[in-house]
Formats: C-alpha cells, structure tokens, sequence
C-alpha cells in the first residue's frame, strides 16, 4: 500500500471547519449593515444608543466563545470567566479615567498665575479621582494608569497571570468536576467583594465612570465613536472566532475533546492533561479580558456587581441555551439572550394584565431565563445551534473502510480521512 493511502493528505484548516466561513461572512453583512443603517456614517435609522447594544453584544460573544471553549470543548465549567472580562474592563477603565481628568485638571490649572508642576497635576488627578471614596492618593495599582500601552498589556497580562496561577494550583491537584466550578466561583466572589472595598484602590462600588469619553476625542461625536467601538468589537469576535475554530480544529481539539469525555484515559495515553487544561483556562481567560476591554469603553461604567458570580452563571446559561460544543452556538446564545434581555428589562416588553396579576417582565425576566434553560437542557440538549444541524440534515457518517481499531464503533478509515 502506497505512502499516500496510509497517510493520506490533511485537509486544509478552512475545509476542516466551514462553520467558520460561514459566521464571518455573516459578521461581516452584519456589520457593513449597521454601519449602514447608523448615525455616524449612515442614513440614521439605528440609533447611537443601539448601536452600543450591538456592540457589547458583540463583546458578550466573544466572552461566550471563550466560556464554550473552555467548558463545552474541555469540560471545565468555568464560573469565574466573567471576572477576567471585568479585569479587562477595570484595566482599560484606570488609562481612560487617568487621562480625561488629567485633561479637565491640566485645563482647569492653566489659569494659574504660575504654571502647574507636573506633582500638581497629578495630585489634582488623585483627587479628582478618588475624592468621592474620601482619598486624595494614587493607590500603587494605579502606578501605570498613566501609559494607554501598559495598560492595554494589562489588559492582556493580568486575566492572564491570575488564570494561571489560579489554573496551576487547582489542576495540578487534579481538582475536577462541581468543585473545581465551586473554586472558580468563590474566586470571583473573593474578588467582586475586595472591589466593592473603597480601599481597594479601585473606587469601590462607584467604580469607574465616564469611559465612554475618549481623551482627545471630545470633538468627535458619540454617533462616530459607537460606530467605531462597533466595528472593533466585531473584528475582536471574528479573530477570537477564527483562533478558536483553528484551536479545534487539529490534532489539540481531538486531545480537549478526550479530556472532557474521559479524561482518566487520556492521561492514561500518556497527555499531560493539566498542561492542556492549563493552557486553555489561561487562553480563554485572555479573550474574556480582551472583550471586557471592549464592552465597558461602551457600557461607560464598571463596578464590582459586573462581575460578581451571578454574571458567570448568566454566560454559562447563554452558552447551553446557544449549545455547548459549537463556537457558532455560543455565540448565538450570548446574542439571543442578551438582546432579548436588553428588550424585556429596558421596559420595551409590554406587562400582561391577568386580571388578578400584572406580569411587568423587568421583575420576570430572571424567571423566564431560568425557565428557558431548564427547558433546553431537558428537551434540546444540543441548544439553538442544534436546530442549524437539524436544518442542515446533518446526519451520522457513513461508516465504511476498515476499522481502526478492536472496538465495536471504532472508528472507519474513510473517517479518518476528515
């Protein structure tokens, strides 16, 4: 038998996965439409408004990406992503609120009758800054505020490094299953709560506000700034979305697939599996501080309830609710759920009149959600992206060729040809 019947050729990566195709062609129509149909650069039917709802949709995808990767592709039932998100957030939000006051004290000081020194300046910042929480000094986290490029590193590096060590210590004591979703929980937990501290540097539970004015940008108008926000946003989901599907997509996919269905056996294989948990818990941990970065410069304000532990139980049910196992899926279900929580909690859902009750949807919204996901879970485990496969008629393999290994099921040299 020749060389190339025994080791026939790899397919190309966007063969392998055409799902991929598929969504950013979509993003892509996506977003030339709002452009379009928005303020800043279109004919206006969309407000500015919106548009900041799409685009923190958009980020709110991304963030589902990373959750799917790590819980429907690994089996690591994260709740602590929304954490690294609000990391993301937190950092950017010290660079954007340093430097628009650094601008309103510099201007402000500049009629002087003599020339503020840079220690005025930046005492006046402090105070500007953290009088609200009875301080006048720059906490040591604040040592970088100044520097947009440090704190875009920031933004990068601190999820990071605290999914790392977080990783490190619970995967190599092979913590696994609800307690490892326990450990992660309380993470978050023991971090919302530090921040919502007044001395922790980060202005307690007043946060940081006012993100959504760009320092220097003051002359440019909201309607361009939403639009441009957007359109980084959906760049941001279609690179996360292409680096996950080429993630799955090869031979480290097939190894995170395994750990999540039987995860004894691929370390039995000889896979140093807490090197590939590791690795993803840290990547995706990275893509949620990314897209936190890009969510609250449009939000506009980031407190410690954004990322108390409630919210990482929202992502996961987005997750199951789009379906779990499919990039697509997840971010289906992070877009459905939150435009649709966006609608019934805005006061746009009009209440239903029983007579006896008045269902107003901002009070039942939590309710309809739970009710939604238990629904899905027990009736369509597969979530709304598997109703694409069912469109698509996707069905089983023709099984054919011979077996590739002992077992009944195995799989057939044809498969693994794909």
């Amino acid at each position: 038998m020749s060389d190339i019947a025994l080791n026939p050729p790899r397919k190309p990566f966007v063969a392998r996965y055409p799902a991929m195709i598929v969504f950013l062609a979509i993003l892509g129509l996506f977003t030339a439409g709002v452009t379009v149909l928005a303020e800043g650069f279109g004919i206006g039917v969309i407000s500015t408004s919106f548009v900041k709802t799409l685009g923190k949709t958009l980020c709110l995808c991304m963030v589902a990406l990373a959750m799917d990767l790590v819980w429907g592709y690994c089996g690591i039932l994260s709740l602590g992503h929304m954490a690294f998100f609000g990391i993301g957030g937190y950092a950017i939000g010290m660079w954007l609120m340093y430097a628009r006051t650094e601008i309103i004290v510099a201007t402000s000081l500049a009629n002087a009758p003599l020339p503020p020194t840079s220690a005025e300046i930046s005492d006046g910042i402090a105070t500007q800054i953290f009088g609200v929480v009875g301080a006048s000094e720059f906490p040591p986290i604040w040592a970088f505020a100044h520097s947009f490029p440090l704190q875009l590193a920031a933004v990068v590096l601190v999820p990071g490094l605290l999914a790392f060590v977080f990783g490190w210590l619970a995967f190599r004591s092979r913590v696994t299953g609800v307690y490892l979703s326990i450990l992660t929980q309380a993470m978050t937990l023991a971090l919302s709560l530090y921040l919502f501290q007044n001395d922790s540097g980060l202005r307690g539970n007043n946060g940081l506000s006012g993100l959504q004015n760009l320092p220097g940008l003051d002359h440019v108008p909201q309607s361009t700034v939403s639009i441009l926000f957007f359109w980084a946003s959906a760049l941001a989901l279609a690179l996360a979305f292409m680096v996950c599907s080429w993630v799955i997509s090869g031979k480290f996919g097939s190894v995170i697939r395994a750990i999540r269905d039987d995860e004894a056996r691929v370390r039995f294989l000889g896979y140093s599996v807490e090197a590939y948990k590791l690795f993803i818990f840290t990547f995706t941990a990275i893509i949620a501080g990314i897209a936190g970065a890009l969510y609250y410069p449009q939000a506009g304000i980031i407190n410690p309830a954004e990322i108390a532990p409630i919210a990482s139980i929202y992502l996961a049910v987005w997750v199951a609710i789009g379906g779990r196992g499919k990039l697509y899926g997840a971010v289906i279900g992070a877009a459905f759920v939150s435009l649709l929580s966006t609608w019934f909690t805005g006061g746009q859902a009009p209440d239903i009149n029983l007579g006896f009750y008045t269902i107003q949807w901002v009070d039942w919204w939590t309710i309809l959600l739970g009710i939604s996901f238990v629904a899905v879970t027990i009736f369509a485990p597969r979530g709304i992206g598997g109703l694409f496969d069912v469109i698509a008629d996707r069905r089983a393999p023709n099984r054919h060729g011979a077996a590739l290994g002992p077992d009944a099921g195995s799989l057939q040299e044809k498969e693994a040809d794909k």
